[in-house]
């Protein structure tokens, strides 16, 4: 390890986070906080844009960030219906059908249609998802899965709209008995009451309406298809039409029906699977009828992987493009500690992390990164990796927006291809200051960098640096976020980049939420620099590069 800089080297203080009434003298003074190395010649690999992407996003949050992906995406596109632009919520909210706010007659693919030219404004792609389940929406108004009316006396009745949705009766129960127990699945014949059954011949002629309104991927169309929204749950969030959790056979078959027909119609699309949910998918053993049982043992996700890569072999061009998946790490939760917070991100790469909560008790350390690297590189390799679902706390609350702003450096670091956050914070929120740090960290288009290089920390669990340099300009930008409850003092030793001025300085942190403030500007050597950095916070320094 290189030497760290000589006392002369300048020491910039960042203890902005004292309130402004104290002296100077009076702040805290700083701890000596862990070494910092960066290696600009080092572990380079790019970082792809896709990782910062959102579903449903604020629009003058997209604006300013010119944010480059979102997903239209979640429990109700499950059931949406592209034709009335309707759709059904299923248990997230007593199962009510036929929601598009009283149009008449409905536009076809009228919110997706919104979805994409939203995206357009802002210069981003889009991931949008194919409903692959038996049976969509067919309500010409508003209607339930379990009107009490035929279904009889439940547990609940939907009180924000009970009884009525824009004049009409709905009677919309929960699907459980008084007693709690959830009604029995639909029939066939009930299902059709208000349903439609999918097939990919009724898909196919959305995704040529799209093609036909915005192009196809490559003429600036739909960039993603994702194969449904968490099938794994569909007994949970969609028992109404759902009795048996999918199947190791149905998954595979159901992205080979559906994936296959996109991909005819726009051969430039690429194809997002399976989306699943959190940690139960990652180890499932599927149904009793084709499950692990039937396949040798063998648990849902390699089995896909596997028969994704046969798939292709049989049919010499490939169907799947991104290995996908949905995560929430537990250890975030509401209510837990500051630092639980803050270290729950480990889960998302490191082998020696056990979270403290039924997922650690079950599955020990669980790298999700690395591990679907491992995954894809053994049984698909060439196949992206993606978690198209994630969230990381009520972006309202600086801390999480803290631990946020760490999960996107992981994301590049990683090497992860793309991420959708869910939850998304407004313009005003303390949560848009973690995207701002990458997309836009001096309100004038500053952007972390597109190439990853070598950055380290003695302690990533007190202080973490994440550096990437810009191609653009060559300006190297470290994200350095302070995790504890001290002002820490850290010497940053630079290597293999020749600094050609002062570094730029903007800052967010428990003192000053409100937005990325800009700090006097930090000299650099070609060795580094020594700063102070402030109590939970993070920190952009971009050094320009000769």
């Amino acid at each position: 390890m290189r030497a760290f800089l000589l006392a002369s080297v300048f020491s910039l203080s960042f203890l902005s986070y004292s309130i402004s009434s104290l002296r100077a003298d009076d702040a805290p003074a700083a701890q000596d906080g862990p070494s910092l190395t960066v290696d600009v010649s080092s572990d380079r690999h790019p970082i792809s844009p896709d990782i910062y992407g959102m579903g449903y996003p604020d629009q003058a949050l997209a604006k300013e960030l010119s944010l480059p992906l979102r997903r239209w995406g979640g429990d109700a596109t499950t059931r949406f219906n592209w034709k009335n632009d309707t759709t059904n919520a299923g248990d997230d909210f007593y199962f009510i059908a036929g929601m598009h706010d009283d149009r008449n007659p409905a536009t076809p693919s009228g919110g997706p249609d919104l979805f994409m030219k939203n995206a357009k404004d802002t210069n981003g792609r889009v991931l949008l998802t194919m409903p692959f389940i038996d049976y969509v929406d067919n309500s010409p108004g508003p209607d339930c899965s379990w009107p009490v009316s035929i279904f009889g006396p439940q547990q609940k009745v939907n009180p924000y709209v009970h009884p009525t949705i824009n004049g009409q009766q709905t009677d919309a129960g929960n699907g459980r008995s008084a007693d709690g127990k959830p009604l029995p699945t639909l029939t066939k014949e009930q299902a059709l009451r208000n349903q439609i059954e999918n097939t990919p011949e009724f898909e196919s002629g959305w995704v040529q309406h799209l093609v036909d309104t915005f192009g196809t991927t490559d003429k600036g169309g739909v960039a993603y298809w994702e194969m449904d929204n968490e099938p794994d749950g569909w007994t949970n969030t969609h028992r109404d039409i759902r009795s048996k959790p999918v199947g190791h056979d149905e998954q595979v078959q159901k992205v080979i029906d559906y994936g296959g027909m996109i991909k005819k119609i726009d051969p430039s699309v690429q194809i997002v699977a399976p989306g699943d949910f959190l940690m139960h998918y990652f180890w499932n053993d599927g149904n009793d009828v084709d499950g692990a049982k039937q396949h040798g043992g063998e648990n849902q996700t390699t089995y896909f992987l596997k028969k994704m890569k046969d798939y292709d072999d049989q049919n010499h061009h490939r169907l799947l493009d991104y290995f996908d998946e949905h995560y929430y790490s537990v250890d975030h939760g509401p209510g837990k500690p500051d630092d639980l917070v803050l270290s729950s991100s480990r889960s998302l790469w490191d082998p020696t992390y056990v979270e403290n909560n039924w997922v650690g008790k079950k599955r020990g350390a669980i790298k999700l990164i690395p591990q679907f690297h491992e995954w894809v590189d053994q049984l698909y390799p060439g196949t992206k990796i993606s978690i198209s679902e994630y969230g990381w706390g009520d972006q309202k609350q600086f801390i999480y927006a803290l631990g946020e702003t760490e999960v996107l450096g992981i994301f590049g670091r990683e090497k992860l291809d793309m991420a959708c956050f869910w939850g998304c914070p407004k313009q005003a929120d303390v949560g848009a200051n973690a995207f701002r740090m990458y997309l836009n960290y001096d309100g004038a288009g500053g952007k972390y960098g597109d190439t990853w290089v070598q950055s380290k920390s003695v302690d990533q669990n007190k202080l973490a640096i994440y550096g990437a340099q810009r191609t653009s300009d060559k300006t190297l930008t470290l994200v350095i976020i302070n995790k504890t409850t001290n002002a820490l003092k850290s010497d940053i030793a630079l290597s293999g980049f020749n600094p050609s001025g002062n570094a730029k300085v903007y800052l967010f942190s428990a003192a000053d939420q409100s937005k990325l403030l800009p700090q006097p500007d930090q000299n650099v050597t070609a060795s580094g620099f020594t700063a102070t950095f402030p109590a939970h916070s993070a920190t952009m320094v971009a050094i320009p590069g000769s």
